[in-house]
C-alpha cells in the first residue's frame, strides 16, 4: 500500500526542517527536537502528580482522569472505580517525557474511561539498560497496590508504550509474571521494539526516508545498552524470552513503513503460538511514531478509539 498523504505531508515538513540526522547528534542535542504536539490539550476529568519512591530515587508520574460520560445520566457512576492503563512512553529510551506524550494520555483516558498514569522512567544513556524496565515495573506495582486511592481498579491493570514503551511493556509483562508481581490484564504494545537485531526485512525496506532510520535505531541501542550483549536479555528484546506462556493477552499494532514492523509482527506470532491472545492491528499505510501526533494523523485518533475498545472487550472477557 502507498503512503498515506497525511504521512507524506508529516515527512515533508520534517524534511523542510533540515536537521541532522539523529544518529549524528548528542542525546541533549535530540531531546531539543521532541515537543509537545501544538494541539490544544483535551479536557480530562482531572490530573493529579505524584512520585513512585524506589530504591534508586522517585520516578514522577501524572495521572489523567477521564471525563465521565455518563456523569449526566447517573451520579452512582462517579462511585465506580476506574480500569487502570500505566503508559511508558516512546523515544528510544533516551528522549520522550511526560509532557510529549501528555496529548494521547489524556486522549485515551477519555476515549477508554480509564485512569491512565504516565511514567517518567530514567533515560538512556543517563542511566542504562535495565533502569527504565525497573522504574515502569516499580511503578505498574504502585499502581496495583495504591491505584485503589486514586480511584482506579488494582484487578484491571493494563500497561501501555509505543516504540521503546512497548518494548519496556513488554519487558514488565515478563518480569512480572517471572517474579509474580502485580497481574496485568492486559499489554498494548503499538509498535514495539522487541528484538536487539537488525536483520529482518523491514529494516532494509525501511532504512531511510520514513522518520525512524536503521541507524537510528542503532543508535538508540548504544545509548541504551552498556554492552551490545545486553541486547540478547529478555528484557531488553522481549522476543528472546526462552518462554511466552501465561502473559497476558495482547494488543499489537504495527505500521508498514516502520523499521520496526517486522519484529512486532513476528512477536505477536511468538505470543499467539505460546498460547497467548492477541490482536493484531496493522496501519499498511503509516510511518512509525504516529501515534502520539494527533495533530498530524486521522490515523491516531483511529487507534485511540480501538486502544479503548480493546480495552472494554479484555475486561469484559476476564470478569
Amino acid at each position: 500500500m502507498s503512503l498515506h498523504p497525511q504521512a507524506e505531508e508529516f515527512l515533508r515538513r520534517l524534511s523542510d526542517m533540515q536537521s541532522p540526522p539523529l544518529h549524528e547528534m548528542s542525546p541533549d542535542q535530540a531531546r531539543r527536537l521532541v515537543l509537545p504536539i501544538a494541539q490544544e490539550p483535551e479536557r480530562v476529568g482531572g490530573v493529579m502528580s505524584d512520585v513512585v519512591p524506589t530504591e534508586a530515587g522517585d520516578v514522577p508520574i501524572r495521572g489523567f482522569f477521564p471525563l465521565r460520560i455518563d456523569d449526566v445520566d447517573t451520579q452512582a457512576s462517579a462511585d465506580r472505580f476506574l480500569p487502570i492503563v500505566v503508559y511508558f512512553h516512546g523515544g528510544g529510551w533516551v528522549l520522550g517525557s511526560i509532557d510529549s506524550h501528555e496529548a494521547v494520555c489524556r486522549r485515551m483516558a477519555n476515549a477508554a474511561q480509564s485512569l491512565v498514569i504516565s511514567v517518567d522512567y530514567r533515560l538512556a544513556p543517563e542511566h542504562k539498560f535495565p533502569a527504565a524496565v525497573d522504574d515502569c515495573l516499580a511503578v505498574t506495582q504502585w499502581a496495583f497496590e495504591r491505584g485503589a486511592t486514586c480511584g482506579g481498579d488494582p484487578a484491571r491493570l493494563f500497561v501501555c508504550g509505543d516504540s521503546a514503551g512497548g518494548n519496556l511493556a513488554a519487558a514488565v509483562c515478563l518480569r512480572a509474571r517471572d517474579e509474580a508481581r502485580p497481574p496485568v490484564r492486559g499489554q498494548i504494545l503499538i509498535y514495539p521494539i522487541t528484538d536487539h537485531a537488525f536483520d529482518r526485512p523491514s529494516y532494509h525496506e525501511n532504512a531511510v526516508g520514513y522518520q525512524l532510520t536503521t541507524d537510528s535505531m542503532r543508535w538508540f541501542w548504544n545509548q541504551y545498552l552498556d554492552a551490545p550483549s545486553q541486547g540478547a536479555h529478555p528484557w531488553a528484546s522481549p522476543i528472546q524470552a526462552v518462554d511466552h506462556t501465561r502473559l497476558p493477552p495482547t494488543l499489537m499494532v504495527t505500521a508498514g513503513y516502520d523499521p520496526l514492523r517486522d519484529e512486532g509482527i513476528d512477536y505477536a506470532a511468538r505470543l499467539s503460538a505460546a498460547g497467548v491472545p492477541v490482536t493484531h492491528i496493522h496501519y499498511p499505510d503509516m510511518i512509525h511514531g504516529f501515534f502520539r501526533r494527533l495533530d498530524a494523523f486521522d490515523r491516531a485518533s483511529e487507534l485511540v478509539r480501538a486502544i479503548a475498545d480493546w480495552i472494554s472487550t479484555a475486561d469484559d472477557a476476564s470478569r
